[in-house]
């Protein structure tokens, strides 16, 4: 029997499974210290683009605060600015020639030479089948209202008469629908197109004033325009 132990022993010394100083948990034996196991790493945080990151996907950043528009859909004269003179010719654009005026605002917007005639043509056409079909211009604004919408869009404004949040805070109600992007701008749409179907040439003159302090015209290309001014007089003087 002290053979047979004595191998055993042996065995269990050099088994590489056993930890060292004898196993099996007796009384002579040694308890290992099991650590604990590892705690599930936290969601990694990080930011792409300034935007909070957590597992990967990007969380929801606040959107910007809605921009007004510079002058009012009423302001037939504009403001009384550096750009009055143009805000007068833009009134009687409006006024007179609003297919002259909605095509010079497709080509500012467009930033490119020659869309005006691609804009002008058509509404010039649907101008006149209104006014001889219905007697005034019905037709026009629901060819053009989406220039405004655009516009829109592409400088963060709001709707034509304010904020549908500020109307929801003042009235208490239609939370749900602005809440939800899309049904909020549905709402936009629609006041875009009501803006240009009562009120299409206050609503042209509002587009113009608003891009002719924006963009430039395209025929300028962006470029500077060099003024020369002759030199000032000159006087000889005596040298001491």
């Amino acid at each position: 029997m002290g053979a047979a132990d004595d191998a055993n022993h042996r065995h269990e010394e050099a088994s590489p499974l056993l930890p060292p100083g004898g196993g099996g948990g007796g009384a002579g034996g040694k308890k290992l210290h099991q650590s604990p196991p590892p705690s599930p790493p936290e969601a990694a945080k990080c930011c792409a683009d300034g935007v909070p990151v957590v597992m990967g996907e990007p969380l929801g950043a606040p959107a910007p605060p809605r921009e007004s528009w510079n002058s009012g859909v009423l302001s037939c004269l504009g403001r009384n600015d550096e750009f009055c003179s143009s805000d007068v010719e833009v009134c009687l654009l409006g006024s007179i020639a609003p297919c002259v005026l909605y095509g010079s605002n497709v080509e500012r917007f467009a930033a490119r030479p020659g869309t005006f005639a691609n804009s002008c043509l058509p509404y010039t056409g649907l101008y006149m089948l209104g006014n001889a079909l219905f007697g005034w211009n019905c037709i026009a604004p629901w060819f053009s209202h989406h220039t405004r919408t655009a516009i829109r869009r592409r400088y963060n404004l709001e709707a034509s008469f304010g904020s549908f949040e500020a109307f929801t805070n003042q009235c208490g109600c239609c939370h749900g629908l602005v809440e939800d992007e899309g049904n909020r701008e549905h709402l936009e749409v629609a006041c875009d197109l009501a803006t240009h179907y009562f009120c299409h040439p206050c609503a042209l003159c509002q587009e113009g004033r608003e891009l002719r302090r924006r963009v430039p015209h395209p025929g300028f290309n962006g470029r500077s325009v060099l003024v020369m001014t002759p030199p000032k007089e000159q006087t000889m003087g005596r040298g001491m």
